[in-house]
């Protein structure tokens, strides 16, 4: 008898297409939420996760291509892990199903959203994410690793690869935020010893590869704020007021899209809030799901 791995205990693998292994993160009960990442990785929501399990069971796919999972070179497009995730939510019987997307993933969730013809989704929550092509409105992704935040001291800053793309929280110009490790004059977190190494900060080289490889050369779609007007399930947008690689103006327009969407903004937080201010960023995200008798 084999000892179950971290996977087995927690969640599954399923195999949609021949050669594509789809792991999937499976905790709590309750009313199905899909949580799906950012450049950052699985990590980079582990505190949504852990949110919503307390009252719902969440599923948080890991997107082929990060935590040295396979991707095989045919599976190159965002339409491509929007079908996968409606067929899991499909093959799962899944209904009512709440989808929230952080930066990359958000775009993921508001295709989705667009495309469910199942009627499987039953709220749509993104949080600093990108797709849409808004006039005006552009992204601002970074040109290479930004050095370490003003007066911080050494080891504030990111290695070659980290922090250097959406989805990590650490655009130019932004720190960690809270929860997101010691900032200048503070020290270690919680877990955090001497001589422990640093948590990466942003995507892997391999992951940067593979959000290339998805979001393709202009890493948007120019069709998709059209098509938002589908959606027609509650949807709000959480930006946090400091972020600089997709900043609050495009994501008042990304929710402006969306029949009836609210907008939140976090004051203070980058572009990861629930890691930079979880408190005020759950309290909004909850606030919006009792109003929406969820």
């Amino acid at each position: 008898m084999t000892t179950p791995d971290s996977t087995e205990l927690t969640g599954f693998t399923v195999e949609p297409y021949p050669g594509l292994p789809l792991t999937v993160r499976d905790v709590g009960a309750g009313r199905p939420v899909l949580v799906l990442h950012g450049g950052g990785g699985p990590a980079s929501v582990s505190g949504v996760v852990d949110h919503f399990a307390a009252t719902s069971r969440v599923l948080a796919p890991t997107h082929p291509g990060w935590e040295d999972t396979p991707r095989p070179e045919w599976f190159a497009s965002v339409g491509d892990l929007v079908e996968t995730y409606l067929d899991l939510l499909d093959d799962r019987d899944l209904r009512d199903v709440l989808v929230l997307g952080s930066s990359f993933g958000g775009w993921i969730a508001a295709e989705m959203a667009v495309r469910d013809r199942g009627r499987r989704i039953g709220g749509l929550i993104v949080m600093g994410a990108f797709g849409p092509r808004i006039e005006g409105h552009e992204v601002r992704f970074p040109t290479g690793p930004p050095g370490p935040p003003p007066g911080a001291g050494s080891g504030a800053g990111s290695g070659p690869g980290e922090g250097s793309g959406p989805g990590d929280g650490s655009g130019p110009g932004q720190g960690p935020g809270p929860g997101q490790g010691p900032g200048p004059g503070q020290g270690p977190g919680p877990g955090e010893g001497s001589g422990a190494p640093a948590p990466r900060r942003g995507p892997s080289p391999a992951a940067l590869q593979a959000l290339a490889a998805y979001a393709g050369p202009t890493k948007s779609d120019p069709k998709l704020l059209h098509r938002l007007a589908r959606v027609t399930v509650p949807a709000l947008a959480v930006w946090g007021g400091n972020d600089t690689v997709v900043p609050p103006d495009y994501g008042r327009a990304y929710a402006a899209a969306i029949p009836g969407a609210r907008f939140a903004l976090i004051p203070g937080a980058g572009h990861l809030p629930t890691r930079e201010d979880p408190e005020a960023t759950f309290a909004a995200i909850d606030a919006f799901l009792a109003a929406a008798g969820r």
